[in-house]
C-alpha cells in the first residue's frame, strides 16, 4: 500500500463515514452507501448521524457515491454495514451478504477485503467470503485476501474518537494481517492489536458488548430487588464502589445497535453448535424486562396518587438510545411507550436530537416540538444535557399539581424534589 493506493468504504453510517474521513487524509476514498438521499447529503458536507462537524469533511480526498461500480477503484476494501437482529432475535446477515456481493462483483485480483460489522466468530469466513468469492469469480487466499477489524466507535464520545482508540486487525494470512496493520497504522494513533485469527477478533468484538450487557443486567436485577425493599440503588453503589475491586456500573435502559443486539450473535452461533447460554440469556431476559417493569411503577404511582392512569397524562423526555445522540435504533424509550400506552396513559414525547420524520417512520411514534399544558408525571428517560440542566422550577411548570419525576438515567439530585424515581 502506498499513498496512491485506493481505499473504498461500503456503508457510510456513523462507523463507515468518520473512517472513511480519516482515511482520505492518507489516500483516495471512494466511499460507497446505497442510500442515494445520505451521499447527496455528505457530498454537501453534511454527516447525516449529526455526529461530524462540516470541517470534518473539508481537505479530504474522497469521492461518496452510490454507484457499486466505483468501488472497482479501490484496491483495498471495507465493508462497515450494520448487523441487527429480527424480531425472532436471529441475526440479520442480509445487509452485510448484500454488501459482501456489491464488492465481491466489484474485486479484482490482489485486493484485499475487510470487514468491520459486528458478527459471531466465524461468520467473515463461514458467511462472507463464499460471496466474494461467487461474484468475483475469484479464488479466495489465492487470488484476493481478506481480514476482520472490529469498529470500536462510541457515537457520541467526542473524547475517545476512532483514531484514539486501540484497533484489532486480523487476515488469512500472516502477510494480509502485515498489510492491514500498515494501512490502519496510517490513521489509528492509540496503536494496533494483531489477533492470531479472524476468529479471534471476532469474538474478542462480540464478548465486549456481551461483557457490558451482563454486568448492567446485573445491576438492574439487583435495582428491581432494592426498589422492592425501598433502598435507593444508586447509594448502595456508591457504597460498595468504596472497594477498589468493585466494578462501578449502573442500572438502565439497555438499547441500541450495539449492547442490546451482540449477545444474541453469540447465542445465534452457540445454539447451532448445541449449546444452550444460560448466563448471556439471563442478562439479555433482565434488560428486555426494564421497560416492562418502569411501566409498571410510573402506573402504580398514579394509583397511589388518586390518578386513573387512562385519563393521566406523561411526559418522557428524550427518545433516542443513549444522551447526546441523533440515534434511535433500537431505543428501549420506545418499548417504554408502549408499555405506558397499553395501560391507556397519554404519552408526549420531546428530544432535541432525534428527528421526527425517521421517528414517525420506523415506530409511529409523534415527537412533540413544546410540551403542551400539564402533566401527571415526567419520565427523564435519555440523560441529554439539556434536562440535566433543567430547574425544580422547570419541572413544576410542566406539572399537574406536586412534581412527580421517573429519573431512568439517575441525572438529577434527588434532593430537589419532594416526589422522585429512580433505579
Amino acid at each position: 500500500m502506498n499513498t496512491n493506493s485506493t481505499i473504498s468504504i461500503t456503508g457510510l453510517g456513523y462507523v463507515g463515514l468518520p473512517l472513511a474521513l480519516e482515511f482520505a487524509k492518507h489516500f483516495p476514498v471512494v466511499g460507497f452507501d446505497s442510500n442515494e438521499s445520505r451521499i447527496t447529503l455528505m457530498q454537501q458536507g453534511i454527516d447525516p448521524s449529526n455526529e461530524l462537524e462540516v470541517s470534518a469533511f473539508e481537505r479530504k480526498n474522497i469521492k461518496f457515491t452510490s454507484n457499486p461500480s466505483d468501488v472497482q477503484q479501490a484496491n483495498f476494501h471495507i465493508i462497515c454495514v450494520p448487523t441487527d437482529i429480527d424480531h425472532n432475535n436471529i441475526p440479520n446477515l442480509k445487509p452485510l451478504l448484500s454488501a459482501s456481493k456489491s464488492v465481491g462483483k466489484q474485486l479484482k485480483k490482489g485486493d484485499i477485503v475487510i470487514y468491520e460489522s459486528t458478527v459471531y466468530p466465524g461468520c467473515t469466513e463461514e458467511d462472507c467470503v463464499p460471496v466474494l468469492e461467487k461474484h468475483s469469480k475469484l479464488q479466495a487466499g489465492v487470488d484476493f485476501h481478506f481480514g476482520y477489524s472490529p469498529e470500536r466507535i462510541v457515537p457520541g464520545d467526542k473524547v475517545r474518537t476512532l483514531t484514539k482508540i486501540l484497533k484489532i486487525v486480523s487476515g488469512n494470512t500472516p502477510e494480509t494481517t502485515e498489510k492491514i496493520a500498515e494501512v490502519y497504522g496510517t490513521i489509528i494513533e492509540a496503536g494496533l492489536h494483531i489477533a492470531p485469527s479472524i476468529k479471534v477478533a471476532e469474538a474478542a468484538k462480540v464478548i465486549e458488548n456481551t461483557q457490558r450487557d451482563l454486568n448492567i443486567s446485573l445491576m438492574n436485577e439487583l435495582a428491581i430487588i432494592f426498589d422492592t425493599m425501598e433502598i435507593d440503588t444508586q447509594a448502595v453503589i456508591e457504597a460498595a464502589s468504596t472497594k477498589w475491586n468493585f466494578h462501578k456500573y449502573l442500572p438502565g435502559l439497555v438499547g441500541g445497535h450495539c449492547i442490546s443486539v451482540d449477545p444474541f450473535y453469540l447465542i445465534h452461533k452457540a445454539k447451532k453448535l448445541g449449546i444452550e447460554p444460560q448466563v448471556i440469556a439471563a442478562g439479555r431476559q433482565v434488560n428486555d424486562y426494564l421497560p416492562t417493569y418502569i411501566a409498571k411503577r410510573i402506573v402504580q404511582k398514579l394509583i397511589e396518587e388518586g390518578k386513573n392512569p387512562g385519563k393521566s397524562r406523561v411526559l418522557v423526555m428524550g427518545i433516542t438510545f443513549k444522551e447526546e445522540v441523533s440515534d434511535i435504533r433500537n431505543s428501549k424509550v420506545i418499548d417504554l411507550i408502549k408499555e405506558l400506552k397499553d395501560y391507556s396513559v397519554e404519552v408526549d414525547v420531546i428530544d432535541p436530537n432525534a428527528d421526527p420524520l425517521e421517528l414517525k417512520q420506523h415506530y409511529n411514534v409523534h415527537l412533540t416540538t413544546n410540551p403542551t399544558g400539564k402533566y401527571d408525571s415526567i419520565i427523564v428517560a435519555v440523560g441529554h444535557q439539556a434536562y440535566r440542566n433543567m430547574t425544580p422550577l422547570d419541572f413544576e411548570k410542566l406539572s399537574n399539581g406536586p412534581v412527580y419525576v421517573f429519573d431512568i438515567k439517575g441525572v438529577l439530585n434527588k434532593k430537589d424534589f419532594k416526589n422522585y424515581w429512580r433505579l
